[in-house]
């Protein structure tokens, strides 16, 4: 166990607050161990953003925007499409185009 976790920790880079072992299931979901749900106020449903640089995986909580964040993240898009001259022609052709 003492090797694995060396190896856990050097393959990660930095120094972990909380190490637990979880498995893989047959249907490739990961069961985060109850002490790390709770540290982080995880509860069912919420989002996670999963990343993988070849050798680790990290789970990131998303967080969602308070009201006043959202708003001002609105404000901000719609000054940028203003000053840009951006019609909802635009809009639409380039959502269209990167989906």
């Amino acid at each position: 166990m003492f090797l694995f976790m060396l190896k856990v920790r050097k393959s990660y880079g930095g120094a972990m607050e909380t190490l637990e072992i979880t498995s893989l299931s047959t249907k490739g979901q990961v069961v985060i161990p109850r002490n790390i749900r709770n540290q982080l106020n995880l509860d069912i449903g919420d989002k996670l953003i999963v990343v993988c640089d070849g050798s680790n995986i990290l789970l990131k909580p998303v967080i969602k925007p308070s009201m006043s964040e959202f708003k001002s993240l609105i404000e901000e898009t719609d000054k940028i499409a203003k000053d840009l001259a951006t019609t909802p022609e635009m809009l639409s052709a380039f959502i269209k185009d990167n989906r």
